[in-house]
């Protein structure tokens, strides 16, 4: 309706003068001699010949089509423009009903539906070259024709369908009752479409239309339908093409068929649909298949692109869409020979952006301002009073100027462009199309439209933020690297910015999947200054892009994280220092970057940690889920979240390594819980509980002793205890109490470890059970004090210094302590104790090495000394000192001082030892996860260094030579004699 109804040629009534009488004399400058016109004695007269010859000499394309039927062109001539448009129109939308009768064949079909738009690219060239016809009804001209091509691929697409019984043919030929929504965007929608122009559609489907009945799956159906529309039209044969299609404007393309179900396009548009996306469907209009539950749809879709109050937000959004185009495309001085008319300055976008934008601010509340045309809404900008008269008619007449330059550019090849060549030659041949004899004459006025857009623009959105940092400009355009962008990235601390340029370069490039969609590059445009510069701040400035470049290339999508960056620059100095100094953390962010939320929150600073409090929160993030599925993604998601926070917290300044590990353990601890609880749960569901049986899971290691890394396993043991008078679980499927607690810690342990859609949670080790591997997973009590009081070996025994119940029956959780409390506290021979640990480090030695400098735990004197050393202690010591039980290792070898076991300065070293030592594990598990500790960065070391109070690397490496040769001597001297 938009099309005919701003005065198209359908529009007109049809007693029009003939074409050749309507010929503007100079409407294409004279061009030299090209011998006889392609007319030759078929008349049409002499403006219309010398016409024909100027566009002759000029276009390739339209000399083609010339040449091909001088018939045709004579008819042309002969007969009013209007009238031939109407009948290739016709002709176009009759294809379908002649081709359902038999009376053309399919490559007759497609060879005509080509022709006709090769005879009407032909018209409306002459008509728009001669300005027989106004811009407005050129572009009118081209959508009706458009419109008569995708209706008829449309109704043989569902015909075809049809034939095979997929489908049950819509009445009479209509698209009615399909199910079937194609919708035109962009210039096509608009009824404003451009010469050489893609139509971008969007097809959505009813998955409930009636027409399908039981035939077939809808979400394959209407795909293919799609895919048999645009090949229809796009497929290049001898005859040409019709139109190319783009289908690239439906909800997230990347990820979807080429036709959406509507319920899934509304629950896109209302949740996930971006101010880009209300500017496209502002120009939507139905075009074919079924019309009405097309116009039913928009109507239901009007509360996304019309917001109730005044949107500006939108201003912001938009043109930041403006200035990634700017970069992605050039958009330097206004320059004639290679200027872009559409994306540079002062061009056609410029003119579209002033227009929509002010409709999605105001449109919602003013239906008026909610048009498809870009001319009647600039006019009804004008009547509303939100635009100047002189801003819409300059406007207006810098619009048909560009558009109509566009045309000719597109007529010369038939190629959608809208770049002015850089050729003198052929500049000179635009100029002549554009009736301008003398190239100087047509730059002067091109430059003069072009500076009254730029102006009224820049009025309209006054100085957003610049594509520059206090150091320099950044630019990433062009061939070639700048060399001013060169120079800015060095003077903010890249020791490469050659290949930092480069990297840049290719994200606006399109080289990373994740920063390719409209929306990540509007925003990846404005954030790259200061990202720069914020990575530039960074201890390892080139580390830490070449990290952000391969988390693009491995995510799907960055625009969430680039969002997050973008609003809050606290955000974006702590992001930069993960790049430079965390890696690891860096990547959680990457993979989820919602982490972030939580640092904005107000408790982020409490730096104590608690338990109870950690727990509360999590139980809070996964809530009441319906089934497992719903389960396991929340808890990733929370324990995950949690773990930054903790992590964070530590770069921060806000937490020790010590209050981190303790965190990571209680975010463990309450993990388990909730798994716990739930697979209780669930697993009660199938085969009920064992009448007063009791589960309890026991921590060891790192998470009995509550000090975790971020890279730590979970050593558990499940052990249970149950009345052998009632062993029999009482649910629909009963089990044998050792059945039922055997499969129970193989659920728990999967829900733990399992991997789903946000990766997995822990590494769970269950070898510490006794018998390990060998042993069943879950150990019945009486079993587990039995094995300990007879036959557990000594680094069974060792492992149950640092054990600690954190989860299932209280009652239970009481007796486990009791119980390993015995077991630590029966008398020992010291020397055998001893003598056995020191065997142990020797065996453990040999078998995994002893690391390198930076190797915290193997190292000799390193972590795994100390913890060998404190258990010894512990276990030889425990019978005459119970207080040892239960502490960590330097609150063991401080206790140890005090009943004599170790000499105080021995003590004081060994804690001092075991501080530093654990502090920089902590900072190397958090900053990286790789197995190699003695191949540490310069700048992680650099970070080591600052974290642990030691000017620089070396003197760190110097004081933990120092540290660990110490602690060596006295584990020696304690355990070897």
């Amino acid at each position: 309706g938009d099309a005919r109804a701003a005065g198209t040629p359908g529009g007109r009534r049809m007693t029009e003068p003939s074409l050749a009488t309507r010929i503007r004399p100079g409407a294409v400058a004279s061009a030299p001699d090209m011998g006889e016109p392609p007319l030759g004695s078929l008349g049409g007269g002499p403006a219309f010949a010398a016409l024909a010859a100027a566009v002759a000499a000029r276009s390739p394309f339209l000399r083609g089509l010339m040449q091909d039927d001088p018939e045709r062109l004579a008819r042309f001539a002969a007969t009013a423009p209007e009238d031939s448009h109407a009948a290739l129109v016709a002709a176009q939308d009759a294809l379908a009903a002649r081709f359902a009768s038999g009376e053309i064949d399919r490559a007759t079909l497609v060879r005509d539906l080509r022709r006709n738009r090769g005879a009407h690219a032909l018209l409306v060239g002459l008509a728009d070259l001669g300005r027989a016809w106004t811009t407005d009804e050129v572009v009118g001209a081209l959508s009706d024709f458009a419109d008569a091509s995708v209706r008829t691929a449309t109704e043989i697409a569902l015909a075809e369908a049809a034939a095979l019984d997929r489908f049950a043919p819509p009445p009479g030929g209509t698209g009615e009752g399909s199910g079937l929504v194609v919708l035109a965007l962009g210039k096509h929608g608009a009824g404003e479409l451009n010469y050489s122009s893609d139509v971008d559609l969007v097809l959505f489907f009813d998955p409930e239309a009636p027409a399908l009945g039981s035939r077939g799956e809808p979400s394959r159906l209407y795909p293919r339908i799609a895919q048999a529309i645009a090949k229809l039209l796009g497929e290049r044969t001898p005859d040409g093409y019709v139109h190319r299609v783009d289908y690239r404007l439906r909800p997230d393309p990347a990820s979807t068929a080429a036709a959406v179900s509507l319920p899934a396009a509304y629950v896109y548009y209302e949740t996930l649909g971006q101010n880009w996306e209300r500017a496209a469907m502002i120009k939507a209009r139905p075009v074919a298949g079924d019309l009405a539950l097309g116009e039913r749809f928009l109507a239901d879709l009007a509360p996304f692109i019309w917001r109730k109050y005044f949107d500006f937000a939108a201003i912001a959004d938009i043109h930041a869409m403006k200035r990634q185009i700017h970069l992605a495309r050039g958009h330097g001085a206004i320059a004639v020979a290679g200027h872009d008319i559409k994306l540079g300055r002062g061009g056609i976008r410029e003119i579209e952006f002033f227009v929509q934008t002010q409709q999605l601010v105001f449109g919602g509340r003013h239906p008026a301002l909610r048009g498809r045309r870009t001319l009647d809404m600039l006019e009804a900008l004008k009547v509303e009073g939100w635009v100047t008269d002189a801003a819409a008619t300059e406007l207006a007449g810098a619009y048909r100027f560009l558009r109509d330059l566009e045309h000719r550019l597109q007529m010369v090849a038939d190629e959608q462009t809208q770049r002015l060549p850089t050729d003198p030659g052929a500049l000179a041949g635009i100029a002549a199309l554009s009736g301008f004899a003398e190239p100087g004459a047509f730059e002067a006025a091109l430059t003069a439209q072009a500076r009254r857009v730029e102006r009224h623009y820049a009025l309209l959105f006054e100085e957003g933020p610049e594509l520059a940092v206090e150091a320099g400009d950044l630019v990433f355009t062009g061939v070639e690297v700048d060399p001013g962008t060169v120079a800015t990235l060095r003077r903010l601390g890249f020791r490469d910015p050659e290949t930092a340029a480069e990297t840049v370069r290719g994200w606006h490039f399109g080289r990373r999947p994740a920063v390719t969609s409209p929306r990540a590059r509007e925003v990846l445009t404005e954030l790259t200054p200061a990202l720069l510069a914020a990575l530039g701040g960074t201890l390892d400035p080139d580390g830490a892009l070449a990290r952000l470049d391969r988390a693009f290339a491995r995510m799907p999508a960055a625009v969430e994280l680039l969002t997050i960056l973008r609003s809050q620059e606290p955000l974006r100095t702590l992001f930069a220092d993960l790049l430079g100094s965390a890696p690891r953390l860096a990547e959680v962010v990457a993979t989820a970057p919602h982490v972030l939320d939580v640092v904005l929150e107000r408790d982020f600073a409490a730096a104590e940690v608690a338990p109870e409090a950690i727990e509360a929160e999590l139980a809070a993030r996964v809530g009441e889920p319906a089934d497992t599925e719903e389960f396991l993604d929340p808890l990733r998601d929370g324990a995950r979240q949690l773990q930054f926070v903790a992590g964070a917290r530590l770069l921060s300044g806000l937490y020790t390594p010590a209050q981190m590990g303790a965190a990571l353990a209680a975010i463990a601890v309450a993990a388990i819980r909730s798994a716990l609880a739930w697979t209780e749960r669930a697993f009660a569901t199938e085969h009920g509980t064992v009448p007063g049986a009791r589960l309890a899971v026991l921590g060891l290691g790192r998470l009995g002793s509550a000090d975790l890394t971020a890279t730590s396993d979970l050593d558990l043991l499940v052990l249970y205890d149950f009345d052998d008078a009632r062993r029999t679980s009482d649910g629909p499927r009963p089990l044998d109490a050792v059945v039922y607690f055997t499969r129970l810690t193989q659920r728990l342990v999967a829900a733990l470890t399992v991997p789903t859609r946000r990766g997995r949670l822990y590494a769970v080790d269950l070898r510490l059970r006794p018998s390990g591997t060998q042993g069943p997973v879950a150990s019945q009590l009486s079993a587990f004090r039995a094995y300990h009081e007879s036959d557990a070996e000594l680094w069974e025994q060792m492992a149950l210094v640092r054990a600690r119940p954190v989860a299932g029956d209280v009652s239970l959780q009481a007796d486990l302590a009791q119980a390993i409390e015995g077991l630590l506290t029966r008398p020992r021979d010291r020397a055998t104790v001893f003598g056995g640990v020191a065997a142990m480090r020797d065996l453990v030695a040999r078998e995994k090495g002893e690391g390198g400098p930076w190797d915290m735990k193997l190292s000799p004197g390193g972590l795994l000394d100390l913890d060998f050393l404190a258990q010894a202690l512990v276990l030889a010591e425990g019978g005459a000192e119970p207080g040892l039980v239960g502490l960590g290792s330097g609150e063991v070898f401080a206790r140890a001082a005090q009943s004599g076991a170790l000499a105080a300065e021995e003590a004081r070293a060994l804690v001092r030892a075991e501080r530093l030592l654990g502090d920089v594990h902590h900072w190397q598990r958090l900053a990286t996860a790789e197995t190699a500790p003695d191949r540490e960065s310069p700048a992680l070391l650099a970070r080591l260094a600052t974290a642990t109070g030691f000017p620089d690397a070396v003197r760190l490496a110097a004081e933990l030579a120092e540290t660990r040769a110490r602690a060596r001597a006295i584990f020696d001297r304690v355990l070897r004699g």
